[in-house]
């Protein structure tokens, strides 16, 4: 593998011991055409996640001293990347990474940040109601224009982690982040499969207050930035 992989996919990951190997696995199969690194962030596992994963040479793992959250990983990952394409995973197995080659073509047709969203979620009822209104609130206060950031399934160009503030919650508002510094974002609809082995690490009670909280700061945030460009002589 070079030093300097076309594509960096990064993967946060907690207790997920039954989960990991099988997503190696197809990430392999998937992107068996293409130079990549996998970037590995154990956010604080407990469980065997870390002993089950299978090191080679295109494996990368970083391992938290104690769990500090899916944006701390996602953003650990994201600046210890070497690739110039970088794709967001989750770690549970429910995205599929067969979307990515069809995700990456999408990026180089003059895009900056590809977006997946989950045309057959596998959730419950609850689930996908409780989701469909909350992107759709997110979507209005913050005008990113996507309508599932709740799918972790990205791909984006390295340049666009410059706009990847790190807070608590990060991880929802990509999009709003990247997009309000200029770049690029589109979506296109992505597999989505039922959860197998483990739990979800997130419910309505521990998402809605924060999340709403969230919406305003990057709000304000959005409306304070500003680009520059320095003239060539």
């Amino acid at each position: 593998m070079a030093s300097s992989p076309l594509v960096s996919v990064v993967v946060p990951v907690f207790n997920e011991e039954d989960n990991i190997v099988e997503l190696q696995k197809q990430i392999a199969e998937a992107l068996k055409d293409v130079d990549y690194e996998l970037v590995i962030v154990d956010d604080g596992s407990t469980d065997a996640t870390v002993s089950r994963v299978v090191k080679s040479e295109r494996v990368r793992l970083l391992e938290f001293a104690k769990n500090a959250g899916q944006s701390a990983a996602m953003h650990a990952g994201i600046h210890q990347a070497k690739g110039e394409i970088f794709v967001l995973l989750d770690g549970d197995l429910q995205n599929d990474p067969a979307d990515i080659p069809a995700m990456i073509e999408r990026l180089n047709a003059g895009f900056d940040l590809v977006c997946g969203y989950r045309a057959k979620r596998k959730d419950t009822p609850f689930k996908r109601l409780q989701s469909r209104i909350a992107n759709n609130v997110r979507s209005r206060f913050i005008g990113d224009n996507v309508r599932d950031t709740g799918c972790t399934l990205k791909v984006m160009r390295r340049d666009c982690r410059e706009a990847l503030l790190l807070f608590n919650g990060m991880h929802r508002f990509i999009p709003a982040l990247i997009g309000a510094m200029g770049w690029r974002v589109t979506e296109m609809p992505v597999n989505h499969r039922a959860r197998i082995h483990g739990i979800s690490k997130y419910g309505f009670g521990n998402r809605a207050l924060r999340a709403t909280m969230d919406m305003f700061g990057v709000r304000w945030l959005n409306s304070r930035r500003k680009t520059y460009q320095i003239k060539e002589t």
